[in-house]
């Protein structure tokens, strides 16, 4: 360990979508909880109505209060994220929905539970004619959205521009049922920071809130859309100009680029081969040379990005950052490990965790709520959980073990704090014990606590005294956590 090479840790990269109590952000450190997902596009708070469009049956649902929420989760101690609607139409009651059958009684499915609501779709793949959105709807704007924002009791401390507008016509279809290019998408963007600047002065905006890679580069329109703004992918395009708006308007409209990262590998199997991919599929967040294990690493690019079929997340998004809008930081308000009641979900999610430290990630948060004592719910508690903190500086550690360096079957982080107290988190993603010799550590009493191990997620935490040269023994399948005293 070199602890004079370090770089802070932002404590907003342990956050979680909709954390379900007090207790919960508590004994799992979530430092920053975010209201968002497809639902919020809908959300009037007026009534405290949304609808799930696609997501179940495009029906309106009762919802929670947006300031009720705010003020509990921040009393507990989480800083919050929350998504301002910034289309033309939020639910207007909590019993209506878009797809009777009363009207089109030949759709693909209908509710299980209200056979009269249907998804929408014939069953030949066509989207069914949306009815006029007032049935479910009711109309909204940027005044609406300035006197619910200044009406809040209690402020959010980052708001986003909605939720992965580009696929609204998917979504959202029968309330946006028109594909959403670049230059629509630019304008919401801007027309809804503008306003929320206005009406929260000292909140941050986070945009676009994009949900997947393809649409990192291209929209809903695809590549003609591209060819219209001079062959510049999406992301790159938005920043710069989002960065020649704010010079426009005289103040920063973007404060973070705010991105979804889903693992395109396909890890659903769950056997032995897909254990070990989801475990190394994390190098998709730092790695340049690996590349993908899934259509982005074997399909013709549909990019114009450098080094394309590897994914190369945090620097290639902190990079397009400094060439297109330098001093916006990065936010992944949704992220996921592909399976939380798996071992290997929760050794992924400690891994990824680890990584979003190192790699100078802003802020951070799970879609959509771990289990608090699952696999993933595990990952938070080593490094954050019931009061203990890994540290708030990433030091560099050294690995003479070139097994090892790749990060296929081992992710090893550092941390110093304040009170200049080593943190250590080894992720051992093998299936057989890992030793370790270690050197420059100090010695004395260290902290201990680890999950995983053949009982899959058992945990336990206890002290122990560290000798200059001792060996580290990891157990297979076991994050390990390791704090000075």
């Amino acid at each position: 360990i070199t602890t004079g090479n370090q770089r802070p840790i932002n404590p907003h990269i342990y956050g979680v979508n909709f954390p379900t109590s007090a207790s919960y952000i508590e004994h799992l450190g979530v430092t920053i909880s975010r209201w968002g997902g497809n639902a919020e596009t809908a959300y009037n708070p007026f009534g405290d109505f949304t609808n799930a469009g696609n997501d179940w049956y495009f029906e309106n649902r009762g919802n929670d209060n947006a300031d009720s929420w705010i003020e509990w989760v921040e009393g507990a101690g989480s800083d919050t994220m929350v998504a301002i609607p910034a289309l033309d139409w939020v639910a207007k009651d909590s019993t209506s929905y878009s797809y009777p059958a009363t009207i089109y009684p030949n759709q693909e499915s209908f509710d299980p539970y209200n056979a009269n609501a249907g998804d929408g779709m014939y069953p030949n793949g066509s989207w069914v004619p949306p009815l006029p959105q007032t049935n479910v709807y009711t109309p909204w704007n940027m005044s609406l959205a300035s006197k619910w924002l200044t009406g809040l009791v209690h402020k959010p401390t980052i708001v986003t521009v909605d939720n992965e507008m580009e696929i609204a016509s998917s979504t959202h279809q029968d309330m946006h049922p028109s594909n959403i290019g670049y230059d629509e998408e630019l304008a919401r963007m801007v027309n809804t920071s503008v306003m929320a600047k206005a009406a929260l002065p000292n909140a941050l905006v986070a945009a676009p809130s994009t949900c997947a890679w393809w649409f990192y580069w291209t929209s809903v329109i695809g590549y003609t859309d591209n060819a219209a703004h001079n062959n510049i992918d999406w992301l790159p395009w938005f920043l710069g100009q989002m960065n020649t708006a704010s010079t426009k308007a005289g103040k920063r409209l973007l404060d973070y680029l705010d991105i979804h990262y889903y693992y395109a590998a396909d890890t659903s199997a769950n056997d032995a081969a897909a254990k070990a991919l989801r475990l190394r599929m994390s190098r998709s967040l730092w790695d340049p040379t690996y590349v993908d294990e899934s259509w982005i690493g074997t399909s013709t690019p549909q990019n114009h990005q450098g080094n394309p079929t590897c994914v190369w997340l945090i620097p290639r998004m902190q990079a397009l950052i400094a060439q297109n809008y330098p001093g916006t930081k990065l936010s992944i308000s949704e992220w996921s490990s592909t399976a939380d009641t798996d071992i290997t979900g929760g050794l992924l999610s400690a891994d990824v965790l680890g990584i979003y430290g190192v790699y100078g990630v802003d802020s951070a948060t799970y879609w959509a709520t771990p289990d608090e004592t699952g696999p993933v719910g595990l990952a938070y508690w080593l490094y954050n959980g019931y009061g203990t903190h890994f540290g708030n500086s990433s030091v560099q550690v050294n690995l003479q073990a070139p097994d090892y360096v790749n990060g296929n079957v081992l992710g090893y982080f550092a941390s110093i704090n304040a009170a200049k107290k080593i943190s250590i988190v080894i992720v051992n993603k093998d299936i057989k014990p890992i030793s370790l010799a270690v050197s420059n550590i100090p010695t004395g009493s260290y902290f201990i606590r680890h999950f995983g191990g053949e009982a899959g997620v058992a945990k336990w935490q206890t002290t122990t005294t560290f000798k200059q040269t001792d060996f580290i023994v990891v157990p297979a399948y076991t994050a390990l956590f390791m704090q000075q005293q």
